[in-house]
């Protein structure tokens, strides 16, 4: 039975049908060019001219569109950005960090890690906020380690894990940009704390070039939330004033985030 399209339509292909469709059988293999042909035919005519595709929404990603904004850092007041040449030191020392992970990444993930490092799956944000963090710090009790977390002692799953070689060596580049996403949006709603800083230069020094366009919003997401931060300081000796320095230049200089970088004064 011939289809609506091959009515409409020339063949391109005229063969010679000396078999009727009854005949020729479609699952087995054809014997000759020309059975080959019929069948590529009959099997079109039994597609449906409409398929709808069926789609778990469940397996689908959480925020699958990307949006990359160009929003520029707020500008750094007088005297808070640091100079081009300690910027490109900076990323000359990154640099050198990177390629001694790479190089010795098969070296610290085959060590065995200790019985009480328990990473979480990729999915499970709070789980990875109190493994990096520790619980005080993701659940926004402390701004940072105080004199309570010196009586956990080395109670990683209170004050945190920090980002061992032997940890991050470990982590695949969805991993990676998993984490980085979660830690960015903690980020986005408080205040800087030291483990924060050593978790995103460890991430930062892991995530491959070229960039994908998710990783792209993220460190873009990272380095104007630390301008935000830096242009409400209130002191030039701030704690905090140099690790926010050094995760904006990294994201502009490093990662070619040109319009980002803090020029010098």
């Amino acid at each position: 039975m011939k289809s609506d399209v091959e009515d409409l339509m020339p063949r391109l292909l005229p063969i010679d049908c000396g078999e009727t469709s009854s005949v020729l059988n479609l699952d087995g293999p054809p014997r000759n060019p020309q059975e080959y042909l019929r069948q590529v035919q009959l099997e079109a005519a039994l597609c449906p001219e409409v398929v709808v595709a069926k789609i778990d929404p469940k397996k689908l990603k959480k925020q699958q569109t990307v949006n990359i904004s160009v929003a520029e850092c707020h500008a750094a007041p007088a005297g808070f950005s640091p100079s081009l040449d300690w910027q490109q030191r900076q990323v000359s020392s990154f640099s050198d960090v990177r390629q001694s992970i790479t190089k010795n990444r098969q070296h610290w993930s085959s060590h065995s890690l200790d019985d009480n490092v328990v990473m979480p799956k990729q999915a499970d944000e709070e789980g990875w906020k109190r493994f990096c963090l520790g619980e005080r710090v993701s659940q926004g009790t402390l701004s940072s380690h105080t004199d309570a977390d010196a009586e956990a002692g080395l109670d990683y799953s209170k004050v945190g894990f920090p980002p061992f070689l032997s940890i991050v060596s470990r982590f695949s580049q969805a991993t990676v940009l998993t984490l980085l996403d979660i830690l960015i949006s903690w980020f986005e709603e408080r205040d800087f704390v030291p483990q924060l800083g050593r978790w995103l230069y460890a991430l930062l020094a892991c995530l491959e070039k070229p960039l994908l366009p998710e990783a792209h919003s993220s460190i873009r997401q990272l380095a104007r939330r630390c301008a935000q931060l830096r242009s409400n300081l209130a002191s030039q000796v701030d704690d905090n004033l140099p690790a926010l320095n050094l995760l904006i230049c990294l994201v502009a200089r490093y990662f070619e985030q040109n319009d980002l970088a803090d020029q010098p004064e």
